[in-house]
């Protein structure tokens, strides 16, 4: 009897657990504040989260042969281009922060009444300070790209086996061109997931030189965990924009903003469009505007050693809640 007792209880609690989670809005994929060392489930609509769950499961998959859903969201995504642009979107602007609970204080203007419509608030600004890079004086040590989650992986077999599951994903298909992706063929991965309320200006991982640049034209699929582990090839079909940076102290890296539904434009400063332009590490790369968006980070094989706390909730399947400038990894062959 005592182990019905307790059993029933196991299930309350699981039941009183799961309605909290519902109530705070927290059903998206599992994270860990690197900060707090605290796991939680990221904050996220709960109709979004059921859609996800039909459009990429299996049957679904096999039925869209036709591919409709990326016409579907073509067309969504120019629609809210143009909404969010309108001077009537302001209006959105406060409920959203606090539906997020996002920290006005980090961000320069901090008053949501100064931003005239709602694409202006979602490319804000980071206060000066708010965001320090770590040993910003030692090019030795590469920092995270963006507010975001992220896993790491010290090969693409093993970011394919764990965490990107299309059919096709492969750094050559990423780019398009098997001979620029040659140097990351197997390389060390870095995949960075930047939600709605998240800062959605993204910065240099390392210091060193411009080498190539490139923009691909693509699809809008959502980039959420749900959709990366179905068979779609959602990072590689996706619009992005590809950075090689070579450094002194990592070798080639290869950097590639990727949009998503919701994203109008992936947008990258002229300096990193410039072949032979120096930037440091921190250097504001582009912007995204609009919704959600990805960041792929390639090392080649051998040149990053990724902080030990990010591999052991990566190889669990969590992702760690980071901020720009955070500690991502070392290099293996100190300068």
């Amino acid at each position: 009897m005592s182990a019905l007792i307790s059993y029933a209880h196991s299930l309350v609690d699981k039941g009183l657990e799961s309605l909290n989670l519902l109530e705070k809005r927290q059903v998206g994929w599992m994270t860990k504040d690197r900060k707090t060392g605290i796991y939680v489930r990221e904050q996220q609509h709960l109709t979004k989260k059921l859609k996800l769950l039909l459009l990429f499961s299996k049957p679904v998959e096999w039925i869209d042969t036709t591919w409709a859903g990326r016409y579907y969201l073509h067309e969504k995504n120019d629609e809210e281009k143009i909404k969010e642009e309108k001077a009537k979107s302001k209006e959105e602007i406060k409920g959203f922060i606090d539906y997020f609970g996002i920290n006005m204080g980090d961000y320069e203007p901090s008053d949501p009444d100064t931003y005239d419509t709602f694409q202006a608030f979602f490319t804000r600004h980071h206060r000066p300070g708010a965001r320090p890079i770590a040993a910003s004086d030692d090019d030795n040590i590469a920092v995270c790209v963006a507010d975001s989650r992220v896993v790491v992986y010290d090969t693409v077999t093993q970011t394919k086996e764990l965490w990107i599951k299309g059919k096709n994903f492969s750094i050559s298909n990423l780019l398009n061109d098997p001979t620029l992706a040659a140097p990351w063929s197997n390389g060390s991965v870095a995949s960075f997931r930047l939600s709605p309320q998240d800062y959605h200006r993204y910065h240099s991982p390392v210091s060193g030189t411009v080498k190539w640049w490139k923009e691909l034209d693509g699809e809008y699929y959502d980039v959420d965990p749900i959709c990366l582990q179905s068979d779609i090839d959602i990072l590689t079909a996706n619009a992005r924009s590809a950075i090689c940076i070579d450094s002194p102290a990592f070798g080639l890296v290869l950097f590639v903003a990727i949009g998503a539904v919701d994203v109008g434009t992936v947008k990258l400063d002229p300096k990193f469009m410039t072949e032979g332009a120096t930037v440091r590490k921190g250097d504001e790369v582009g912007m995204f505007e609009f919704g959600g968006s990805s960041i792929i980070v390639a090392f080649e094989a051998g040149r990053v050693a990724f902080d030990e706390d990010l591999r052991e909730v990566s190889l669990e399947k969590v992702m760690m809640d980071v901020e720009v400038g955070m500690r991502l990894g070392e290099a293996a062959r100190k300068l």
